[in-house]
């Protein structure tokens, strides 16, 4: 029986909602149709000050908490419309909301993730699943990250071993083995567009590096970078995961502080860039050596300069995106959120505790019903 379920991602970029119908009718989803819904600037600045603590921010967490929602059902409605579908063709939505805080290591670890899915089931009639990370959290995983179940269904085979990588405002990557017997691996190995984008957001009136051309304008400063490596989270031993509470401006700030050099700007941006490319293919390299294939999604993926290090670091593996696997690479959290609706939905698990550190599978997420009873 074919099932249509829509999915909802925004990351860390804070940028925009990704909504995408997704058919599930055999083991590969179909992506029907795809919306991206930019955030409003207020909300959006909301959100980023949201990732601090400040006087009052309770209540405007409470409200964006409503207005993130409400963005995400009009995109939904308006896809929906386009789609020439009704709410009663979709089985559910997946939303994994906007993330404010993520401290899985805190004394009492916690996440929070904002998009209020009773908003989201008024306004749009459907079947919501929501708060996906908290359950695996409770179980003694890290949280995130929460693709690599949905890697596994669709992207693992059993004649090559393949990494997924995703590369959004973090970036975080999947270990596919050829085994069978061997277990998923996944982990987030640190900044992915986030440094990037806040340091070109800061010196021009661009939201973020087009194909990487500031960055390539400039020369890696070797010093900075290697301050930068070494801060203690690329040395940690999965399961992991991070997010801006880690990785922001004033951690840059910091490190070019006590270099005591001064930085041409276009130096900084490459040197950003060769950070996310350099963690990224050393905990390949530690952890897949033997992958053959590096499938590469999110919106890094467009990141010309960043690509071409990639390729250049991992010389013995082939870089490619998502597409040439049929995929958007856009869309791809998406779509996985709406396969982790389904999970749900099914009541089975949607965490892989080899990738968490969870003690065991678990069913993620609350269901808010979209059809009123009485």
């Amino acid at each position: 029986m074919t099932e249509r379920f829509i999915g909802l991602m925004s990351g860390t970029s804070l940028d925009a909602i990704d909504v995408a119908i997704v058919e599930f009718e055999s083991h590969y989803p179909k992506l029907i149709a795809s919306h991206t819904q930019t955030l409003p600037s207020d909300l959006r600045d909301t959100l980023l000050s949201l990732n601090r603590s400040r006087a009052g921010e309770i209540k405007r967490m409470a409200i964006a908490d409503v207005q993130w929602a409400e963005q995400a059902a009009g995109a939904i409605n308006q896809l929906l419309s386009e789609a020439k579908l009704s709410a009663s063709d979709i089985s559910g939505i997946g939303s994994h909301g906007q993330t404010l805080r993520h401290m899985p290591n805190d004394t009492t670890p916690y996440t929070l993730q904002i998009g209020d899915p009773n908003t989201l089931a008024e306004l749009t009639g459907i079947t919501t699943v929501a708060d996906f990370r908290r359950r695996d959290l409770a179980a003694g995983g890290q949280g995130a990250p929460l693709m690599p179940a949905f890697h596994d269904a669709i992207l693992r085979v059993n004649d090559e071993t393949r990494v997924v990588v995703n590369i959004g405002g973090m970036a975080n990557i999947t270990i596919l083995p050829a085994d069978p017997e061997q277990p998923v691996i996944g982990f987030d190995t640190g900044p992915g567009n986030v440094l990037m984008d806040a340091y070109i957001q800061t010196h021009s009136r661009k939201a973020f590096d087009e194909g990487g051309k500031w960055a390539a304008s400039g020369k890696v400063h070797q010093d900075l970078l290697s301050r930068l490596l070494r801060d203690k989270f690329f040395k940690l031993a999965p399961p992991k995961s991070t997010g801006r509470e880690l990785f922001n401006l004033r951690w840059l700030e910091r490190h070019l502080k006590r270099l005591n050099k001064r930085v041409i700007r276009k130096h900084v941006q490459a040197t950003l860039c060769e950070l996310t490319a350099v963690s990224i293919s050393e905990a390949i390299q530690q952890y897949a050596c033997e992958a053959t294939s590096i499938i590469v999604c999110g919106g890094g993926v467009h990141n010309t300069a960043l690509m071409f290090r990639l390729q250049c670091l991992l010389e013995h593996q082939q870089v490619r995106s998502s597409e040439d696997y049929g995929i958007d690479p856009d869309a791809m959290e998406a779509i996985g959120f709406a396969w982790l609706a389904q999970q749900t939905l099914a009541i089975k698990p949607g965490n892989l505790p080899s990738v968490t550190g969870a003690k065991h599978p678990v069913v993620l997420g609350g269901i808010y019903p979209g059809t009123a009873l009485g």
